[in-house]
């Protein structure tokens, strides 16, 4: 019998965020015990609105606790261009009467973590700005995280100045307080999950698996992350897969700083060489085994489907 992996989902949906969410939701190896919001993708109140949709429709009960609305430091710039206006856009969701819990989501962190008798991973799919605060308010709690899972930096190109990934760039103090929290983390980055693709023989499949597959389909015609030519870029689902399934990822371990400031600011700082760190904070995810991941995703949104007729 496999034990079911403890989980905290802190997130910005988003259309890949939404996928991520689905696979975690019905996994059989994970045990998803509370979901967090922020500001990225859209603003926390649409983040959040999603992220009760999408509970509802896949007929969960887990809590969903709203978080930080702004980065630590900066002004907020959401990816609304890229996601859409309220960030799933293209498919009309059945009204759900959820709601938030009645405090906020670095209080319900603390919350699950305290009454865990086990350690909790955190797949961190969004600005890292509720971890950070989670960590700095409650230094106690890291104690309570066996790792952070997280889609976020890259070791190349970014995706909003030259050289920072999105979710790093929205809140790079956030970043920075995370990776010298001392709790273990996996990176996911920008240079592998934009391999991460569907392309046009996955999105068919996937448009045919019932209505989880069908809300996906209308979802993917809005989403500007890729093309349905060239491939959708599944970035988040990627975190999803490594932690149950690492061994698609081939891994470094390494240290990671972030540049906070100027034209450079957000971008993830991987010393793969170990020349000026003689400590390692990080297992950065170097390549990913895209046929098989793509086989995996639409196995487990097919999976996904079957679990709302149980």
């Amino acid at each position: 019998m496999t034990t079911k992996t403890p989980l905290i989902i802190d997130t910005d949906p988003g259309i890949d965020d939404a996928v991520a969410l689905a696979i975690a939701l019905n996994h059989a190896n994970l045990d998803v015990r509370l979901i967090t919001t922020v500001s990225g993708n859209v603003d926390v109140r649409q983040t959040t609105e999603n992220t009760l949709k999408l509970v509802s429709f896949m007929k969960k009960e887990v809590p969903v606790a709203k978080g930080c609305d702004q980065p630590l430091l900066i002004k907020l710039e959401d990816a609304s261009e890229i996601h859409g206006e309220t960030g799933m856009a293209g498919f009309e969701f059945p009204k759900s009467h959820a709601k938030a819990l009645p405090y906020h989501a670095v209080e319900a962190m603390r919350k699950t973590l305290e009454s865990s008798e086990e350690p909790v991973v955190i797949l961190a799919i969004a600005a890292l700005t509720n971890i950070a605060l989670l960590f700095s308010l409650y230094p106690e709690m890291k104690a309570k995280v066996s790792k952070i899972v997280m889609m976020g930096g890259t070791l190349s190109r970014g995706n909003t100045n030259s050289s920072a990934e999105f979710n790093t760039y929205v809140d790079p103090h956030a970043a920075q307080i995370v990776f010298q929290s001392g709790v273990p983390i996996v990176m996911v980055g920008l240079d592998v999950t934009s391999t991460a693709v569907l392309a046009s023989k996955e999105v068919e499949l996937i448009k045919g698996l019932g209505r989880v597959g069908q809300m996906f389909h209308a979802l993917f015609q809005h989403y500007r992350g890729g093309s349905l030519k060239t491939g959708l870029k599944m970035h988040d689902v990627c975190a999803v897969a490594y932690l149950v399934q690492p061994e698609l990822f081939q891994t470094q371990a390494t240290h990671v700083e972030v540049a906070l400031e100027g034209p450079a600011a957000g971008c993830s700082v991987a010393d793969l060489k170990m020349k000026y760190h003689t400590d390692t904070n990080c297992e950065v995810c170097l390549a990913i085994d895209v046929p098989a991941f793509q086989e995996w995703l639409v196995e487990n949104l097919e999976m996904s489907g079957d679990k709302l007729h149980d």
